[in-house]
Formats: C-alpha cells, sequence, structure tokens
C-alpha cells in the first residue's frame, strides 16, 4: 500500500463510520440478500425479508450449541443451502483450549475479504504513526493440519484458511507485510523445526525487517524464550551457510537451504550483540535495528505475556492487533500508540451486523476492579445505540452463516469515532472459578495472579505461566492454581503467594463462602519448567496450530490429558491459611 492508497483506506474508513447507521443497514441487507435461501433463516421464518425489525423479531439470539447440528450436516456433506446461499466448502476449527474439543465454524470467500478491510485499516493508520518501507516481516505465522471431514469439507484453522488464499498473499503483499520465511516455513509439518527456521531467516533478512509479527503476545514470548536456548546454533548456521542436523522436514530444509548462504560476518555480528545484552533485554532492537515495533494481539487472556515481550522489545512499542475471533472480525486498533492495556478498537461497520446485549451489574456487585458478577442483561441494541461507559456482550452477524451470534465478549464502550463506536476489550463472559455462589472469571485471575506474584519480585522471580481448576473431589470443594516459575522460591514466599491467592479473590459470594468454610483453603501447586510448553505440544498434536494457542486459564475437568500433564509436573504445593486453617 502507497502513502496515497494509505490515506484513501483512512478516507474510506472515516466516510463509512460517519454514517455506521445506514451502513450497518446495508451490511445486514446484502448478508440477508445473499443468503435468503439458506434453510437456517427459512426456518424461523424470515421469508426474505431484509430489514433490520423483521429480522430481529424473526431470529433468535444463539450460541455455537443451536447451531452446530447445522453445521454438523455441512461436515456430513450436506452441499444443500444450510447456512448460506452459496454452499459452504471450507470449515474454520476454533482453538478448543478450554475444553479440548474445538468448534467448526463456516468460512468463505466474504470471511476473507472482511480480514483484508480490517487489516487495511489498521496498517493505514499504523502507517501513519511509523511509517515502514520497502522489507519484510518477522512473523511467527504456523499452518496447521488440514482435515477432510467425512463430507469432503476441508477443516483447518481460521489462519491457515488465510495463509493458504493466494488473494490473501496478494493482499498481505500490498501492506508491506510479507514474511522473512518461505512458504514451507509456514506449512511445516513439525512446529519446532518451523519456530527455528523463522528465527534463522529472520537474521538472514534482519536488515530488512521493519516489523515483528506474531497472531498472539505468548508465541512472540515462546519465540524469544526458544531463541535463548538456540541462538549459538543459529550462529553456526548462519557462518557456516548450513542448516541444522536438527531440522529434518524435507520441504523445510529444501526451502531454507536456498537462502541460507555462508556468512560468517552476519554470525559474529549476532554473536556479539548476544552476549552483550543483559539478561536478553532489548534482544529484538539490537537484532532488527530496523524494526519499528512489535505486533500481535495483546488484550484479554494475552496480558499476563505483556511484561515479558516488553523485556524482549526494550524501547520498541508495542502495538495490539485487531479484535475478532473465529467467528468473523469486529474491529480494527486505529490508534497505534496507545499501550496494549488501553487500547480500543474501533468497528467497522461494513464487515458484519453488530448488535450490543446492554449488561448490568446486580444493586452491591459494582466493584471496579471485579469481573465476576452475574449480569443482568437487556434486549440487545444497534451500533450505533450504545453508550458511553456501559458494558455489552457482542453479537455479531457475518457473510459466513452465523445469525445474531453470540461472540461470548464482554466490552466496555470508551467513546466513539465519528458515529461507530470504539470498544475496549474486558474479558470473556464465560465463568472460570465457581464452586457454588462464588463467580470469578478470567480476568478475576488473572488480577489475583498479578497481586499474589508481587512476593515474587523481591527474588527476582516471575510467573511464566499459570491456570486453575476445581477440585471437587474433597469437600469442601477449592481452587487450584498452578504456576510455573522462572526460578526456584523459597517455602516461606510461596506460602505467602497461596495467601495472596486466596484474598485476592475479592467476589463476595468467595470471600462469604470461604467465611462459612463452604469453599476449602486455595491451593497453590507449583509445577517443572517446561510444563506449559509441554501442553502446547499435545495442543498441536491435537491438529491444533500454534498461532492459535491460548493456554486455557481453566482447565475443564473433561480435558483429562491436559489434567494428567499437570498433575504430573506438580513438585510442590502450598495451602493458603488466610482465612484460618
Amino acid at each position: 500500500m502507497t502513502i496515497c492508497s494509505c490515506e484513501e483506506t483512512i478516507n474510506e474508513f472515516e466516510m463509512l463510520t460517519r454514517d455506521a447507521a445506514r451502513v450497518q443497514k446495508d451490511t445486514l441487507k446484502k448478508i440477508l440478500e445473499i443468503n435468503a435461501s439458506a434453510e437456517y433463516l427459512q426456518n424461523f421464518g424470515l421469508g426474505g425479508r431484509t430489514d433490520a425489525e423483521s429480522y430481529k423479531s424473526c431470529i433468535p439470539l444463539c450460541v455455537h450449541n443451536d447451531i452446530e447440528p447445522y453445521i454438523q450436516r455441512i461436515v456430513d456433506g450436506d452441499t444443500s443451502p444450510v447456512v448460506t446461499g452459496e454452499p459452504i466448502t471450507n470449515l474454520s476449527l476454533s482453538s478448543g483450549t478450554t475444553h479440548g474439543k474445538p468448534k467448526f465454524i463456516p468460512f468463505n470467500d466474504e470471511l476473507l475479504e472482511t480480514t483484508l478491510q480490517i487489516y487495511r485499516t489498521s496498517y493505514a493508520f499504523r502507517n501513519r504513526e511509523y511509517p515502514i518501507g520497502q522489507g519484510k516481516a518477522l512473523q511467527f505465522v504456523y499452518g496447521s493440519k488440514q482435515v477432510i471431514t467425512k463430507g469432503g469439507i476441508l477443516a483447518t484453522t481460521a489462519t491457515t484458511n488465510l495463509y493458504r488464499r493466494q488473494r490473501y498473499k496478494e493482499g498481505m503483499k500490498d501492506i508491506q507485510s510479507q514474511c522473512c520465511s518461505p512458504d514451507e516455513v509456514i506449512f511445516g509439518p513439525d512446529f519446532h523445526q518451523s519456530l527455528y527456521c523463522h528465527l534463522l531467516c529472520g537474521l538472514i533478512y534482519s536488515e530488512e525487517v521493519h516489523s515483528v509479527f506474531s497472531t498472539f503476545a505468548h508465541s512472540l514470548v515462546h519465540a524469544f524464550q526458544t531463541f535463548e536456548e538456540v541462538w549459538e546454533d543459529l550462529c553456526t548456521d548462519i557462518r557456516d551457510g548450513v542448516l541444522s542436523k536438527k531440522v529434518t522436514a524435507p520441504s523445510i530444509r529444501e526451502a531454507v537451504s536456498k537462502i541460507l548462504k555462508p556468512n560468517p560476518e552476519l554470525a559474529d555480528s549476532i554473536y556479539k550483540k548476544c552476549i552483550g545484552l543483559s539478561n536478553w533485554y532489548g534482544v529484538i532492537p539490537a537484532l532488527w535495528p530496523n524494526a519499528k515495533y512489535v505486533y500481535g494481539i495483546m488484550t484479554g487472556s494475552m496480558e499476563p505475556y505483556l511484561k515479558k515481550l516488553r523485556h524482549y522489545a526494550g524501547n520498541l512499542p508495542l502495538i495490539s492487533a485487531d479484535y475478532g475471533a473465529s467467528e468473523g472480525w469486529v474491529g480494527s486498533n486505529i490508534d497505534p500508540t496507545v499501550p496494549p492495556e488501553q487500547v480500543t478498537y474501533a468497528v467497522l461497520p461494513q464487515v458484519g451486523y453488530f448488535e450490543f446485549i446492554p449488561l448490568e451489574k446486580p444493586i452491591g456487585e459494582e466493584t471496579e476492579n471485579s469481573a465476576s458478577i452475574h449480569y443482568i442483561e437487556s434486549d440487545p441494541v444497534g451500533l450505533t445505540e450504545v453508550e458511553v461507559g456501559k458494558i455489552y456482550e457482542v453479537v455479531i452477524t457475518n457473510f459466513a452463516g452465523l445469525y445474531r451470534y453470540r461472540l461470548g465478549d464482554v466490552v466496555k464502550i470508551a467513546r466513539f469515532h465519528n458515529s461507530t463506536p470504539e470498544l475496549q476489550f474486558i474479558c470473556r463472559r464465560s465463568l472460570v472459578l465457581s464452586i457454588n455462589i462464588d463467580k470469578n472469571t478470567e480476568k478475576d485471575l488473572q488480577l489475583a495472579v498479578e497481586e499474589a506474584s508481587k512476593f515474587l519480585e523481591g527474588e527476582k522471580l516471575e510467573v511464566v505461566d499459570f491456570t486453575s481448576f476445581v477440585e471437587r473431589s474433597s469437600d469442601p470443594g477449592r481452587y487450584v492454581i498452578f504456576w510455573e516459575l522462572s526460578g526456584d522460591a523459597s517455602d516461606e514466599v510461596l506460602s505467602s503467594c497461596a495467601n495472596a491467592l486466596d484474598l485476592a479473590f475479592i467476589d463476595a459470594g468467595y470471600t462469604g463462602s470461604r467465611k462459612i468454610k463452604t469453599i476449602g483453603p486455595l491451593e497453590l501447586r507449583i509445577l517443572r519448567k517446561g510444563t506449559f510448553k509441554e501442553i502446547l505440544d499435545h495442543f498441536l498434536s491435537l491438529g491444533g496450530a500454534v498461532s492459535q494457542f491460548k493456554t486455557p486459564r481453566f482447565v475443564n475437568p473433561s480435558n483429562s490429558k491436559v489434567l494428567q500433564i499437570l498433575s504430573r509436573n506438580v513438585t510442590q504445593s502450598y495451602f493458603s491459611t488466610a482465612y484460618g486453617f
């Protein structure tokens, strides 16, 4: 995209958001016209009508379970217009990291176009603040296994559905996001070999790299933790011009060997820079001196990784990528100078039809820093009818057969840009920890871990990653929090951490239950180093893609394999004494 086309994109965005209500009306009409023959819409008696009033009165709000029978028919090979006018030929798999079971979501060319619209918009605003010339992006991106369902439909992750399309590659070239690595590395059969080669290709083209990207902050942190372990091997490969024997996949070896030539000068330069770093602080700008920023999804469950990512990024800005899900895109980050913790997303009114369910906190539960609320819901309102400062759940109607679909995300309206709202992501709606009347979400767990981990600072330790589980085999039940640490801590410090975790859950249902002993003392279990990498490997063995991986913040009892991995890696256990024994 030239500077000129960036300006055109911004002008188009300004025009569309000035009249967001009309654009929403037109978008809904377009979706309903092209899918008028869909059985799903016919069954609810929409009868070809395309106005918002008829649509809302006929079509109910839904969650994935409601549409699963329709999607299952597509999986099984039904080519009739089940949820869309044109047959669905591709399915996306959502991450499935919580319950261990991914969901099928319809994917089509229209979703590809909305993805490019979102990416183009955020790129235009990003390029205005941090202009990048010709060059490459160091991208830690990975395709995943593609499965053909028994009905002959290709099912893979949403990211892989994008990467394998020529139209996507052309669109990404327009916004100067050409990956350093060849396709064979992205679609390689082994994630560890692909990651090694992403790092290697990034170093070969280090002078040309203008940005560093991965879908999630977790993948970026994981990439540079790996770099700490393999940097000397990478230097050897570059010095000799021969790819390490640990890369065994023929497709990857052949592709990378074509661009790997002996370069002792570059190898020496990398070596000197690495040994000159203090605990790897600022490794990214040190090795990629022309990089302008680090980019990826950094909100929600990715926030706990920001501290470590800032350590690696040094003085480079961290820019949070756009807001969406496997089910479709919602908004772009149009103010890239804002730190990820404060980022907002402007909804693009042409990428889907959006509604928002108003959520109110019951009286007496208005604690500002607690997300552990059983909300009172009102009727959904339209995109331009939301109110600043209020919180909502997002409902999406997309071009690929999802109608009035509840995303399960809680957002706050920060402000309006022209007539479209800017949303701040608060948390996933689903409860994480609950035994009886207590209700704690992922955000509450994150806040509790942040609070308790302050006790580690004196020992210069940090929480590498964490998850949780509700132990119901004993009576009363209790919360179990799993921590993997960067080093060994004393019993005294870890006992203090267990107490701090217990006290940090401030939901009234929890504190009340702890006092009367209907919930037992919280247990902190310490894990061996590398446990969360083992969980990642398990996820990949199921056919998942690392670009989709999110550490499950709560492990469901049905996810027995992950529970087994956690259980066998526990090295110490500490019970809270915060409420007495």
